[in-house]
Parts: C-alpha cells; structure tokens; sequence
C-alpha cells in the first residue's frame, strides 16, 4: 500500500541537516536521469497566463518519481497560494505507487536545502548577516535552511508588503532565529554578507552596485525567461554558480545577459554536481562576489522523497 506524506509529516521527514546532506550525497553518486521539465503556458479566461510544469526522474532499478507544479501568479491578489504542486514516488524495479507527496512543502523544503548547500560552498565561512528578499512560501524555509550551514546573528526579512515582512519576522524569531523586518532594502542590501531573493519578480530588485565585495547573493525566485531578480552589473560583476546548467540558463536573471551578450555559458564556473564531487573549490576569494542561480531540478525532489518514504517507513 502506497503511503500519503502530507505536509506535517514532510517537515518532519526532511528535517535541515539530514536534507541537505542527502541533497549532497546524491549529486556525489546517484545516476538519476532527468528529461528536462516540461512548463507549459495556460491561458486563463481573463487573459492572463498561467503555468503547469511537470518534472521526471529516476534511478534506474531504484525508484521514480514525477511532480506536477502549477504557478498561477494572480492568486496572489486572491490570496491563495501561487504554486501548487503534487509528487507521486514509484518503485524503480517494479513501477508500484510508493508514495503521494505534498508536492508544496517538499517544493520548498527542497529548494531552501540545495540553495543553503550553494551557500555552504559559496558563502563566507564568517558570514553573519543574512536577508530574505520576498514573504512568500518560501521565504521561512529558506531562511531556516541558510541558518542550518552558517551561524548568522542577523536574518532581515523585506518585502514590499512591511506587514508580511514582520509577520515573516515573528515567525522566524519563533524557531530561535535572530529575525527582523528590514525597512530599506538598498539599505539591508548593502548591509548583508548573503541575500536570497524568493519572489516572483519580472524586473530587477536586486541592484550590483548594493552588493559589497564577499557577498554571496542566491537567486531562486524567478523560474522564467520573462522573469528577473537582478540586475546586469549583480551578475557580470559575480563569479556565477547554478544549480543545473541548461534549467538556469533558461531563468530570466541569466537567459537575458546572456542573451544580451553581457556574459556566455562559460561565465558559469560550476554547478551544484560540480561543487558537491569538489571538481570546483567554490569560492576561493573572500573578497569576490558569488551569485547561484537556482531554477530547481529533478534530482532534489526524487531525492527528498525517498527520504521522506524512508523515515515513512522507519517511523
């Protein structure tokens, strides 16, 4: 019988530490096979667009695992959530239905560990002050991930809506971290050793010249070629990481340089593989800027869920 993993039951399966070491082990030796994903555009009766993007991998002989997100970026001006999502888990020998999983939380608890595991190669290893771009979904687990692998003894949160950013703030504080609400965010910018962007931005929020020398800044918001977190001096100025080459290429915060000319694929020193085999150092300077841009791959989720099965099982 295939077991039904909800939400509660995800975040106690995935818990920081044990997530973000199985998201390193499995970019060192698992042979998972990922088509690229799928993200299809769903026009909606009053003529905005929405998406569904559908997202396969395996391990052959081991397991399988398919998720399906939709992104409808108008809920947010209803309230509702703007990702949706749903994650099925199959035996890789026998192709039997192991595991339906909330594909929501394991979206984000996914998400917020491999851009903290980024962060443990990129990061300065004294780094102190962290902010949170974005109130969104996303934006608790990712500071919580981040604090996982560096002891930061401030978290600012901004977001456009100052209520949600306090609200986010409290939360955080709830959990024992050393949470507030920035103000001015040139002003948290400029301050921050690591900035991660959670938002569904078209136009850049994150200006070059706001980010000082050693600073590490983790773009995982805009998914889209139409979408962009940063600026072009943000970039062409940073040593560039991604998570999967040929996803994040296609994000807008590098698919528009590149387009541009203003960077070429060789721009991007290494990716998450890369940095986890140690086939690249990571950051070798303290005085460089680094950006990883996350567009999110297969192998995190397949990975998350089979560890989420696993402590299913165990427990």
């Amino acid at each position: 019988m295939s077991a039904l993993i909800g939400h509660e039951a995800l975040e106690a399966a995935l818990g920081w530490p044990d997530l973000i070491g199985q998201l390193r082990d499995w970019y060192c030796g698992n042979a998972v096979q990922a088509p690229d994903r799928q993200v299809l555009s769903i026009a909606q009766p009053d003529g905005s667009e929405a998406s569904l993007l559908i997202m396969p991998a395996w391990v052959p002989g081991e397991s399988i695992g398919v998720k399906v997100v939709t992104f409808f970026p108008g809920n947010a001006a209803k309230g509702c959530p703007t990702i949706n999502a749903g994650y099925l888990l199959f035996d890789g020998e026998t192709g039997q239905m192991q595991a339906a999983l909330d594909g929501d939380a394991l979206t984000a608890r996914r998400t917020a560990a491999a851009s903290a595991l980024a962060a443990d190669f990129l990061a300065r290893k004294d780094a102190r002050h962290l902010l949170i771009v974005g109130t969104g979904q996303l934006s608790l687990a990712v500071a919580a991930a981040h604090c996982a692998v560096r002891s930061y003894t401030t978290v600012s949160i901004w977001g456009r809506s100052r209520e949600k950013a306090v609200a986010v703030a409290e939360a955080l504080r709830a959990q024992g971290l050393p949470a507030q609400a920035a103000r001015d965010l040139e002003v948290a910018c400029r301050a921050a050793d690591v900035i991660s962007t959670v938002t569904a931005s078209t136009a850049p929020i994150i200006h070059g010249h706001w980010l000082k020398p050693g600073s590490h800044l983790d773009l995982i918001g805009a998914f889209k070629g139409d979408m962009r977190e940063s600026d072009d001096q943000a970039i062409t100025q940073a040593e560039l990481f991604v998570d999967l080459r040929a996803g994040a290429s296609l994000a807008g915060d590098l698919a528009q340089p590149l387009d541009a000319g203003q960077i070429t694929p060789g721009h991007i020193r290494a990716d998450l593989a890369e940095l986890c085999q140690r086939a690249h150092p990571g950051r070798r300077d303290d005085t460089a800027r680094t950006v990883f841009k996350s567009a999110g791959m297969a192998l995190q989720d397949l990975a998350a869920a089979n560890l989420a099965r696993d402590h299913a099982i165990s427990g």
